[in-house]
């Protein structure tokens, strides 16, 4: 095995785009096989302009050794998310969460995912949303392992499959704050 190479998380800067979008991709591709060929083109197109894009409040990367193996985008709302005011979430949502294929099982989501609490809590949020589909079995199970649970009526049915909606509450939060921060 060798030593551990240590894992750092910080915010992408503008330099980091095309390498945050194609581990996007990389780490998405998987799903192409499942999805519709057409689905799989607009998937992707927006991935990559959400790596572009200028909604996002952070675009936070993870690295081992220089290279970036792992991102997050954290938006202000659903209408920064998605374009969808109607969702009527006012709070941060975290999409695209992507880790290097080669890189998973080292806790990289996890790290990921609470950078983004720490960064809502900044923000004087109380809640910190996202959505996946059922296809994402595996990011399920670490949602809910990190205490996400089901938000219904922020479900988004797409006609071809339902997107579920998911919230974590700060507020059942307090024990691990302290894990946290």
């Amino acid at each position: 095995m060798g030593h551990i190479h240590e894992v750092s998380v910080r915010e992408a800067t503008a330099q980091d785009r095309e390498a945050i979008a194609e581990l996007m991709l990389e780490a998405y591709s998987q799903y192409a096989t499942v999805m519709p060929e057409l689905s799989w083109k607009e998937y992707s197109n927006s991935i990559r302009e959400s790596a572009y894009g200028d909604r996002p409040e952070a675009r936070i990367i993870a690295e081992i050794d220089g290279q970036i193996v792992g991102s997050v985008l954290l938006f202000l709302s659903s209408e920064a998310a998605y374009g969808k005011p109607e969702l009527g979430i006012d709070s941060p949502i975290i999409r695209l969460l992507a880790v290097s294929p080669n890189a998973r099982g080292r806790g990289i989501a996890t790290l990921l995912i609470q950078e983004s609490i720490r960064r809502s809590l900044e923000l004087g949020a109380s809640t910190l949303n996202l959505h996946t589909s059922d296809m994402m079995a595996s990011a399920i199970q670490l949602y809910e392992k990190l205490g996400f649970q089901r938000a219904y009526e922020t479900d988004i049915d797409n006609g071809d499959h339902l997107v579920k909606g998911f919230r974590l509450d700060f507020d059942q939060l307090q024990f691990q704050q302290n894990a946290v921060s």
